[in-house]
This record gives structure tokens, C-alpha cells and sequence, in this order.
């Protein structure tokens, strides 16, 4: 199933994200090493750089999903890498001329996250309408393994590359990633319809996305589970660097081999996804690796120094990321069989727009709690409340459930009568990254 051909589009689509995420990873901790680095930022910037950047950015994609929506896929995504683009390559720019400040780089930082949440959202849409139903969870396979293999070495070369070439170097290299991923999309061959039946846009659009999500049984669900484990995980992130690299006293480099290596169960699980589903279903499958990846975290709170403590923390890492893999493909392709094509767009940015938001505020929130109670301690109340977060998916994954439809006034409810069969029950009805 994993070796399915997907056709030339899906080819070229998979070549730009490749790129794209080659260059993030690359250049992963890029900007708060600049601002330490160069510009003598202190913990405080440091953090507001990267919530302030995040939230920014999600609240200026938001009135880009209704937009997106009335406009040719491919277009929009070639200008977002362009954006993207030109936004990172500023940076260099002003770091050779003497000119970087704190301001331009919360600005680039953004810009950079907008772009990226159209991206990403208006890619999904384009996904829907390239691939084939029943391979789109082989289609989210082969992202996720991308991802996961980028991360794995991305960060080790990008280190490497900042020592040898200057702190902006892998921001330049991220540039041009976004830039190798316009080109991919460029090439795609074929024309792309416009959408139907264009209307102006209207503010009531902004929360369609919202009503949508919420009027789905299945899909509501799923929202709250993976937006909460997102902001839960990301928020502890920090906070566990905190704890290695400060109070544990950990080398740069058993954090980095601590991080790094487990990133390989990702790429294990996402090539295990599409094997698990057709053996056991898409529900169990879903519901098991979504309980267990909520599990894990809370292991980290008694790591301690030297080869134990590394040992540990490899191990905790390595099988909720494993986790991680596996559940990502198959939620992403549930979530995108249950919209319907004209809907994709502001579905996926209403949903990555929540997240975003979400996990800037908890991050921020977990900083100050560890502020008060200390890392290893904000690190436990993390995991204890994770452990909650599979009653929330749950709910989605015991009822049958009808697709959300519209209705006459716009807004978006459940059909009446008889639902068709549970799409999260044994993958028979064809079709992230949490």
C-alpha cells in the first residue's frame, strides 16, 4: 500500500514540501539563536519572539481561508513560498548591512508564520483535488516520514552550518527551500480549475471554518483532542531544554542526540500508518495511537543527569513520537475526506489558525508557571493534563456521524435523517501534524 504510485502532480507537491521542510528544519532555532547571538536579546524576547510571532501571524491568515477559497490553489501556494521567501531573506540582508534589529525579525517571524498557515491550509485543499480518496492516507504517509526524516538531521546540519558559514546562513537556506518549493509547485502540469461560482467575500466567512468543524460530529472532536495535545507537547518543549541544558548540566550535544534520535520513530510510525489501518481499522487505529501518544510525556519528569537520564529521555521521546507518526496520516486524511472541496480551504485554516493561537498562549502560560513552580514541575502538570486529552477523542470515535452540510441561512449544521457509516470505523469508506 505504502509503494502506491500517486501520479505526477502528487510528485511534484510532494518535491516542494520536501524542500520547504529541508529548509525549516535546517534552519530550526535560527531565530532565537540571532536574537541571543547578535542581538543581545534576553529570555523574555526570546519568548515573546517566538509566541508574539506565532499568534501575529495565525490572526493575519485568518481572513485568508475565505479568501483562498474563491482562487486557484497553486497560485496561492507559489505566493506564499514567495513570500516566505523574501520575508527570510531580509534577514541576511540587514545582518550584512548592519541593520537587523529585534523589530525586523518579530515582523519576519509573522509574516513567515501567515504565509505558512496558508500554505499549509491551501495545500491540503490541493491535496484533496490531486489524490485520490482512498490514497490519502498513503499521500499523509509519505509527508509525515518527510517531516520526521527533516527533522531528525535538519537541526544537526543546521548547527553545523552555523558554525562554519555565520548565524544567518541556515536562514538563507531556509529561503531558498521555500523558494526550490514555489518552483516544485510551479511545475505541477495541468490546469487547475477555478473554483465555482465565486462570491464576494463577507465577514460572517472568518468563522464559517469554525461552525463547519463544530457542526461535524467526528471532526469536532478531533479539533479539540489535537489542538489541545499540540499546545500541551509544544509548550513543554522549552521548558524541558531548560531542564537539560540548565539544571542537568547536559552538552549540547546529548541534547541535540536526545531530540534528534527519537525523531526516527516518526518516520517508523508513519510508514506503519497505512499497514495498521488496513489490518485493524481506522478507528482503532486512531484512538490507540492518539491515547498513547498523550501517555509518554509525563516520563519525562524524573530524568535525570549522565547516561541514565539520556537513556530515559530517548525512550519517552522515541515512542510518543512513534505515536505521533502513526496518528497524524490517518487524522489528517480523516479530517480532509469528511470537507468537501469547496469548504477545504477555510476549514484547514480555521483549524491550524486555533492551533497556532493556542499553542502561543499555553507556551506563554507554561513559562510563567515554570517561572513559579520551576521546569520540572511545569513540565508534570503538562503531562498529568495530557493524559486527560483522550476523552476528548473519544467522543469522535464511538458514534456514527453524517458529513456537515450548508444550509440556506450559511451556516453550516449535520444533516437530518439516517448518518452514512462511521468514516473513523474500518477504513472501508474512501477518503496533520498533530
Amino acid at each position: 500500500m505504502s509503494r502506491q504510485r500517486l501520479g505526477g502532480a502528487f510528485g511534484w507537491l510532494w518535491t516542494g514540501f520536501a524542500a520547504s521542510t529541508a529548509g525549516t528544519w535546517l534552519g530550526f532555532g535560527a531565530f532565537p539563536l540571532i536574537a541571543v547571538t547578535v542581538l543581545g536579546a534576553g529570555p523574555a524576547q526570546v519568548s515573546a519572539l517566538a509566541a508574539a510571532g506565532t499568534a501575529v501571524g495565525a490572526l493575519l491568515a485568518l481572513p485568508l481561508g475565505p479568501w483562498a477559497e474563491r482562487r486557484r490553489k497553486r497560485p496561492v501556494m507559489i505566493g506564499a513560498d514567495a513570500v516566505r521567501c523574501a520575508a527570510l531573506l531580509s534577514i541576511p540582508a540587514a545582518y550584512w548591512c548592519g541593520l537587523l534589529t529585534y523589530t525586523q525579525l518579530l515582523a519576519v517571524s509573522a509574516v513567515t508564520a501567515a504565509a505558512g498557515i496558508t500554505f499549509t491550509s491551501v495545500g491540503g485543499a490541493h491535496l484533496k483535488q490531486i489524490v485520490r480518496p482512498e490514497h490519502l492516507v498513503v499521500a499523509h504517509g509519505r509527508f509525515e516520514a518527510t517531516t520526521w526524516t527533516a527533522t531528525t538531521v535538519g537541526p544537526v546540519a543546521g548547527g553545523a552550518a552555523v558554525g562554519l558559514l555565520g548565524p544567518v546562513a541556515t536562514v538563507a537556506a531556509n529561503a531558498l527551500g521555500f523558494l526550490a518549493s514555489a518552483l516544485a509547485v510551479a511545475a505541477i502540469r495541468g490546469r487547475e480549475e477555478r473554483p465555482a461560482r465565486p462570491e464576494p467575500a463577507r465577514a460572517a466567512d472568518l468563522v464559517r471554518g469554525w461552525r463547519f468543524i463544530h457542526a461535524d460530529p467526528v471532526l469536532r472532536p478531533l479539533f479539540r483532542n489535537t489542538v489541545a495535545v499540540n499546545a500541551l507537547i509544544m509548550a513543554t518543549e522549552p521548558l524541558l531544554a531548560v531542564l537539560l541544558l540548565g539544571e542537568l548540566g547536559w552538552s549540547a550535544w546529548q541534547y541535540g542526540m536526545a531530540l534528534g534520535l527519537p525523531c526516527l520513530g516518526g518516520l517508523c510510525g508513519a510508514r506503519l500508518a497505512p499497514r495498521l489501518e488496513a489490518r485493524y481499522g481506522r478507528r482503532r487505529v486512531l484512538r490507540a495511537a492518539g491515547t498513547l501518544r498523550a501517555v509518554w510525556p509525563l516520563g519525562l519528569v524524573p530524568v535525570v543527569p549522565g547516561p541514565a537520564g539520556m537513556v530515559l529521555v530517548i525512550a519517552v521521546q522515541a515512542a510518543m513520537i512513534t505515536c505521533i507518526g502513526v496518528f497524524n496520516p490517518l487524522f489528517a486524511a480523516e479530517r480532509l475526506r469528511r470537507v468537501p472541496a469547496e469548504r477545504a480551504a477555510r476549514v484547514l485554516v480555521a483549524w491550524n489558525v486555533t492551533r497556532s493561537v493556542v499553542v502561543a498562549a499555553v507556551t506563554a502560560l507554561w513559562g510563567l508557571l515554570a517561572a513559579v513552580t520551576g521546569a520540572r514541575s511545569a513540565i508534570a502538570a503538562a503531562g498529568v493534563l495530557l493524559l486527560l486529552t483522550p476523552l476528548l477523542l473519544s467522543a469522535g470515535t464511538h458514534r456514527p456521524a453524517s458529513s456537515p452540510t450548508p444550509e440556506s441561512d450559511g451556516r453550516l449544521r449535520p444533516p437530518s435523517g439516517p448518518g452514512r457509516k462511521d468514516t473513523l470505523g474500518d477504513g472501508s469508506v474512501p477518503g496533520e501534524r498533530s
